[in-house]
């Protein structure tokens, strides 16, 4: 599929909007002035697979960390600041690859004319966010007012001559999201950041931001998005590859294919899922790897995977590219499939 075609803007190297990719990212749950614990909670978010990064600045000393923090990293980062333009001209100057800001929200034009020159002298994008849950009070809450508040947001900036600006109009009803960004690509051309905000823990935001931003990626609308869960920041990252591989959108995530079981199954299946599931998350391949339980189902899903087992006595059959290659006994299966996974 082809996406909304959308402005292009650069994060800091990475080009969001204006392409067939969606970019993952990911915002840090720790302080910016605690330097070493936001930089290991980075460095651990860039080896699973996120691209750009955001992180909150509250307060000055916030701002000011980023200088450090960015000497240490290696993928954009964007600093997300509400009502105080102090912290976000600070933030900036301490090298923000953009920021999340809604102008409108400032009170002083001096201050938005100060920061907006800056972004323009320093290449710095500007995303406005606009949230079902706290939409300015003039507006009650529905997707067609939340495409307001964000004209409310865009023209401060378009009045200025700014036009590096990304979108985005998250919920945590997944209906509503998806009608205020559907109502988005056709009212705008800027690239739009996608996300269920408030989705709860792993499994809860698994399936609502599943649901909406599935949704709205098979309809090619979208340029970045965020799995927002309540956990590790981590499992944001693996949720939104695992998303977006399904949407074929990204080609070097594994597709684990396994069956849920039966009283068929003969051999002990699910801790080598389980095992399996873990030691994926640490290829970046496009490869199907098929563990299916039984002889009903099992040969023929194997068979169309790239590398797969069919589960016999207390065995499995080892099949490759379609071809059943040898026997393996229970306690050499997992082995042998991650060698063959590695070898691929």
């Amino acid at each position: 599929m082809i996406r909304t075609e959308t402005r292009s803007i650069n994060v800091g190297g990475v080009q969001i909007g204006g392409q067939n990719k969606v970019v993952i990212q990911s915002m840090t749950n720790t302080r910016n002035k605690d330097v070493e614990a936001t930089v290991k909670q980075i460095l651990e978010l860039e080896k699973v697979g996120c691209e750009v990064i955001r992180t909150a600045v509250l307060d000055i000393e916030d701002a000011l960390a980023i200088s450090e923090i960015k000497k240490r990293i290696h993928i954009p980062l964007v600093a997300d600041i509400h009502f105080n333009g102090d912290f976000a001209i600070a933030a900036i100057k301490a090298g923000a690859d953009k920021i999340r800001l809604n102008p409108g929200n400032l009170e002083d034009e001096s201050k938005i004319k100060e920061i907006v020159e800056l972004c323009k002298e320093r290449h710095v994008p500007i995303r406005i966010g606009i949230n079902g849950g706290s939409l300015n009070k003039k507006y009650t809450r529905c997707p067609e007012n939340m495409i307001k508040s964000a004209w409310d947001h865009v023209r401060i900036l378009e009045s200025l001559d700014f036009h590096d600006i990304a979108l985005s109009f998250k919920s945590s009803d997944p209906e509503e999201c998806i009608k205020a960004y559907e109502l988005a690509s056709k009212e705008f051309n800027y690239p739009l950041h996608l996300g269920v905000t408030e989705a709860g823990g792993l499994l809860n935001s698994a399936i609502k931001s599943s649901l909406a931003l599935g949704k709205l990626l098979m309809e090619g609308i979208g340029d970045t998005i965020r799995i927002s869960i309540s956990d590790d920041p981590v499992e944001e990252v693996k949720v939104a590859k695992k998303l977006l591989r399904a949407c074929k959108l990204k080609d070097d995530v594994p597709n684990l294919i396994s069956c849920p079981t039966c009283g068929r199954i003969q051999y002990n299946m699910l801790p080598i899922v389980k095992q399996l599931e873990e030691y994926l998350e640490t290829v970046n391949k496009n490869i199907n790897v098929a563990v299916m339980g039984c002889a009903v189902n099992g040969p023929g899903e194997a068979k169309g995977a790239d590398i797969g087992v069919a589960g016999g006595k207390d065995c499995a059959l080892l099949i490759k590219h379609g071809e059943i290659i040898k026997t393996i006994p229970q306690d050499e299966i997992i082995q042998t499939l991650k060698e063959e996974i590695d070898k691929f």
